[in-house]
């Protein structure tokens, strides 16, 4: 979650990037996945606790605004951490006009609620995807959606979300699914092979080394 690994990523050849949004304590959108700063940082504590200025001293954390200025063409799937600062995050995507370039999404349902105006696209929630879940292994899916796409692991605490089943019903509803995070080709090809339409890695260059 730099720009430098964003442009190796680029150079790489991938077709995406996915990463996470978070909100300093100044209200900026920064991209960092973890809720602190110690396992990727040389400062310790809660990111929202320090203002951009702060983590310019001691970080490469950059800003989505950053990130979407460096790569205006690279389709995005942007997951929203937390529910406040949903604003923010739409008011630099559409300030770069990339609202058909961003898919976003989060696990929490209302994280997403003022994407839902039809100018974004947006991923399916937690809640959406249990829905899904229950509704393909029960053979009542619903038969329509106020998402674009999903974004899942294969497995969830052992219990399996990335079936067949559960694939071809996105697929009849007219959405992708993207499993993470993946960096076994076999595993990847398995996955392609009931359907997936994207792997998220950490590795895309093993997997685009070793694809079938």
């Amino acid at each position: 979650n730099t720009l430098p690994s964003f442009q190796r990523a680029a150079e790489l050849g991938v077709d995406a990037f996915e990463f996470d949004v978070r909100l300093t304590a100044d209200d900026q959108v920064v991209v960092h996945h973890d809720p602190t700063l110690d396992r990727t940082t040389d400062l310790r504590g809660p990111l929202m606790a320090r203002t951009l200025d702060q983590l310019r001293a001691g970080t490469n954390i950059p800003t989505l605004d950053e990130v979407l200025g460096a790569f205006p063409t690279m389709p995005m799937l942007i997951e929203l951490k937390e529910v406040a600062g949903q604003e923010r995050v739409r008011d630099v995507i559409l300030r770069h006009d990339a609202a058909g370039q961003c898919l976003v999404a989060s696990e929490y349902h209302d994280a997403l609620d003022c994407f839902r105006d039809g100018r974004f696209l947006v991923g399916a929630s937690r809640r959406d995807i249990l829905r899904l879940m229950i509704g393909s292994a029960t053979g009542t899916p619903p038969k329509q959606v106020a998402y674009h796409a999903l974004s899942v692991p294969d497995r969830h605490h052992f219990l399996p979300v990335a079936t067949r089943g559960f694939i071809a019903s996105a697929h009849a509803l007219g959405c992708p699914v993207h499993i993470w995070t993946v960096d076994d080709p076999a595993e990847a090809d398995e996955l392609r092979a009931r359907g997936a339409n994207g792997i998220l890695t950490n590795d895309p260059a093993r997997l685009a080394r070793f694809s079938s």
